[in-house]
Formats: C-alpha cells, structure tokens, sequence
C-alpha cells in the first residue's frame, strides 16, 4: 500500500532516477554509466504497487531524463521546458508498465527471458517515438552516449544507434534480474554474455569500411563568438543574422537598433572567415567549410558578397561551403541553405533545410503556441523548409552530402545522402546560444553515430565550437576545436566505399522491437478473451441399497 507520504518520495525517487543516464552523455560523457544508469529506475518500477502507479512513475521518470539531458535549453525556454518534458514523458509509459509486469515479483523462466527481449524493445519504442521531428527530433537517444566506445560503433553499423541503445538497456535489465531474483541470474547471466559474443562477433569479424584509397582534405573554419551581437545560434533561439535581411519585422526603434547590431555582427563574421581562410592559401586543400548561418544575406541579392566568396575560393584553390541564413531573393521566406561557391561563383548546388527545430526555428501550431516567443527565445517567423536531400559534386568527382544543424541527430538523413552517393558527410552548425553548456560537445558526438553508420567520415563545421571530424568507423580525426578556437583547421580525409548493413537495410532493430511488443501485447489480449470454460460437473455416485451394497439392475 502506498500512502500519501510514500508516494511523494517514490515520484521525487521516479524523476532522479529517470534524470541519471544523462551523466553518460557529453560533457560528463561518463559512457560506462549507461550500462547502470536505468538499474534505480526499473527497480522503483517493478515495486509499483498497481499498474497505474507504475505508469505515473514512468512518466515522471521520462520527464526528468528529458529535462536532464536538455537542461541547457532553460535559458531559452525557460519554464517552457517543463510541459514539453511532461508531454514527452508520456512516451515512456508502456516501458514502464512492461518493466512492471515482466520484472515484478519473481520472475524466472520464461518470464525472465522475455523481459530481456521486450524490456529493451518498449524502451526503443519511446525513443522511436520521439525522434519524430514534431516531437523534438533523436537528441539524447540512449545509445548516442556511446559515441566514443569503438566496439559500440561497430554494432551502429549493423543497425545504427537503436542497435546500440537495444544493448546498452538489455545489460541494464539483466543487472536487475542479478540483484533482484535469484532463480533467474542463469539467464540473466546468459543475457550479458550473449551481448558481448555479439559485440565481440561484430568487432572481430564484420567487414571495416573499405579504403578506396583516397584522400580528401578538407577545411573548417571556426571564427568564434562575435561580441556584441547575435551570433546565429542553432536552437530555441534562431535571430541569428536574419536582422541582416529585415528577417524580423522590425517596429520600432528598439527593434531597428537590434537589426542593425545583428547585421553588424553577420558582417563582422563575414570578415573573420575570410580572413581565416585566406591563410589556407597554399596549404592545399580540396574543400572548406563554413558553419551554420556563416553568411547573413541571400548572395543573389549581394552580389558584392559572392564576388568575394569566388575571389577567395580562387585564392585558396578550393570551392567553399557556406550556409546562407536570409530571406531568399528568389521566393518568399527565410531560408537556411547550404550552398556551394567556386571560383566563378555559386555552383548552383544548394541545399534548404529541411527539418527544422521546434521553436529555434519555426514555432509548432503558432496561432496556439505563438505566446511562447514572449516567454523565451522562440523563432519570431517560421523559417521555410527545402524539399529534398542534395547531394553536392566537388571538382575531383568527390560527392559530399550536407546536413545543417540537428539534422546530423537524424540517422536516416544522413542514410539517405549515403544511398544517394555521398562520399564525405558535411553537418553545419552553430551553437553559440548554449556557448557555455552541454549542447556544443553533445552536438559534435554525434557525427561520430553517423559516420560509424554510414561508413562514411563525416565533417561537423561549426561557427563557435565544438568543431569535429570523423573517419568511416567513427573515429575522431585530427584535433577536436573547443567553443574558445578561433581557427582555420585542415583535415585529411580517408574516403571508403562499401556499404554497411545500416545502410542496406535501415532501422531493422525498431521494426524488431515494434513486432515483439506487438506480438506480445497480442498474446495478451488473447488470453485476456479467450472464453473460461465450465469445470465438468462432478458424476454422481452409484445408488446402494439400505444394507450398503451397490443397487444391481434388475434387482
């Protein structure tokens, strides 16, 4: 029985224990974490008196992952990161209520082995659920905080990070049945060496990503925050350089003063990546790339602007990657597009973004929700979305596929560029809003996800930092630059070709994971229905007669 005092510290209990795997994920980057991270929670869990109270404590447990992991966003949102958490840790309702029924009591048997499968699945199910871009997008995915553990990336690329967060919670199921129920340590036991044969099969025997035997050498330039103005910042807060473009609607004299500091600021940016790459000239490279919202105004509409683009792609003898940030000249609404710019000017490649963030970038049902831009940070006009991937050719036939800001959380953007033909993955960012936080290295880990996945190295350009790149197994290269660089750095790419199993054949896990708990749930059902049928009534017993002998026909 839970009384009035037990049931406030079992929810306080829910959302600590719900908020402790976010140590696992940069800047804690406790990795090892993970694998005990969810031990407290499922154990408040499987104790839940009813069924009901279980699912409270699942989705306060949810909310408080959610907020943990996302804490850096307060100062934007502010208390709007509250409600957001709760509609999301409803998501983790059905875990909750699996973790109940198949970990409660004692269980043993076949009980136990199917906790060690759908438990594993019913959290997957939340994080499919989630990244839907509506909901958020896959930032803070379990097995993302794997990032850096080798063998973790080899499993991604087998079946991406929802391979590698299936494990990552199936330990943790199997470390509750070693605490909790003796009679079921066997297969428990058995659970965690069958994930590491796995892991160890995967690592020792799965083809590597194949060399091709070429070398790409690309450039990233990071300016650095520019003071006194806004910088661009990917998030909840997307002003950036669109006051450079009239973006904003500005009324008023304050309004005016904030449009002219931001596009004194875009033009102060401008100047520091020009510089910054004009000291690339003879250090001879095949590529530079610019970060998010590097450029504050469309270059059809500044023709001064991509004069010196082409001058100075001439000068370093490579094309440039920039990312426009401005209402385009060409059709209504602000776009951000990466675009590719050569020594006669763009290219013609461009790409427009095309998931966007919720409120950083467009405000979701804003004729409900439009109030949120007076409590925090939130797009003031929604930005336009492009209409497909694209997939860009340099001048030595090398095929590049650009992302811009967390569409590198997206496994299947980055998939889709692959089976287009990328051979170098190109994620331009910005993340000066949360300068000081999480979010910068949170955001660079996970070129190491898709790089691993798509057995392609990968390239995250930002403009304050954290800048990184990746090989084709998911290895860093090179030096990382931190949120306090201010550099122009060259990276030499190994190119590979093949492609992995990832690639071939997309999210198998989750499909796995939705059939399981489907045909579990079915089962259910089907025994909840199925009809009771009578107990046979008792025969009666022979007739006798007075003297106790049995009565004989005829007698």
């Amino acid at each position: 029985m839970v009384t009035e005092r037990t049931g406030w510290w079992r929810a306080a209990a829910a959302v600590a224990a719900g908020a402790l795997p976010c140590l696992a994920f940069p800047a804690p980057a406790l990795w090892w974490f993970a694998y005990v991270a969810l031990v407290p929670w499922m154990l408040l869990l499987r104790s839940a008196p009813t069924g009901r109270r279980a699912a409270l404590e699942g989705w306060l447990g949810g909310a408080g992952f959610i907020v943990a992991v996302h804490h850096w966003l307060l100062p934007s949102l502010h208390v709007f990161l509250v409600p957001v958490a709760l509609l999301l840790g409803v998501l983790w309702i059905p875990w909750a209520l699996l973790v109940r029924e198949l970990l409660g009591g004692t269980p043993h048997g076949w009980r136990a082995a199917a906790a060690l499968v759908l438990v594993p699945a019913g959290w997957l199910l939340s994080e499919l659920a989630r990244s839907w871009q509506g909901l958020g997008g896959p930032w803070g995915l379990l097995g993302a905080s794997q990032w850096q553990v080798p063998p973790a990336l080899r499993l991604a690329s087998v079946g991406g990070v929802w391979l590698v967060s299936l494990l990552v919670v199936a330990v943790n199921c199997a470390l509750v049945l070693l605490v909790t129920v003796p009679r079921a340590r066997v297969p428990a036991v058995a659970a965690v060496a069958g994930c590491a044969v796995l892991t160890g099969v995967v690592w020792l025997w799965l083809p590597r990503p194949e060399a091709s035997g070429g070398v790409l050498r690309v450039a990233v330039v990071q300016p650095g925050l520019m003071a006194d103005g806004p910088d661009g910042a990917s998030g909840p807060t997307m002003t950036g350089a669109t006051g450079a473009t009239g973006a904003t609607g500005a009324t008023g004299t304050a309004t005016t003063a904030a449009a002219a500091a931001a596009a004194d600021a875009a033009q102060r940016r401008f100047d520091a990546q020009e510089r910054l790459t004009a000291t690339l000239v003879g250090r001879r490279v095949d590529l530079v790339v610019w970060g998010e919202s590097s450029v504050g105004a469309d270059l059809a509409a500044r023709p001064d602007l991509s004069r010196r683009l082409a001058a100075l792609s001439a000068r370093v003898g490579a094309p440039l990657l920039v990312n426009v940030d401005a209402r385009r000249s060409d059709r209504p609404g602000i776009y951000k597009s990466s675009v590719l710019v050569g020594p006669q000017g763009p290219t013609g490649d461009r790409y427009d973004k095309m998931r966007l963030v919720p409120f950083g970038e467009y405000v979701p049902a804003r004729a409900v929700l439009g109030w949120a831009t007076s409590v925090g940070k939130a797009a003031g006009e929604d930005r336009m979305r492009g209409a497909a991937p694209v997939v860009m050719g340099l001048p030595d036939g090398t095929r590049i596929g650009p992302l811009v800001c967390f569409e590198s959380a997206f496994p299947d953007m980055s998939r889709e560029l692959t089976r287009m033909g990328a051979a170098v993955l190109v994620a331009q960012s910005s993340t000066s809003t949360f300068q000081h936080s999480w979010a910068p290295a949170q955001h660079a880990s996970l070129g190491a996800l898709r790089a691993a996945e798509n057995g392609r190295p990968f390239v995250h350009a930002t403009l304050t930092g954290v800048s990184a790149v990746y090989g084709p197994s998911g290895g860093r290269i090179g030096p990382e630059l931190s949120t306090s660089a201010s550099t122009a750095e060259v990276y030499e790419l190994p190119l590979a070709r093949g492609t992995t199993l990832f690639v071939r054949f997309g999210n198998w896990p989750g499909v796995a994971s939705v059939l399981a708990v489907a045909a579990y749930c079915a089962l259910r059902g089907a025994r909840a229905v199925r009809p009771v049928r009578p107990a046979p009534e008792p025969s009666a017993p022979p007739a006798r007669t007075v003297r106790g002998s049995a009565a004989r026909p005829g007698r």
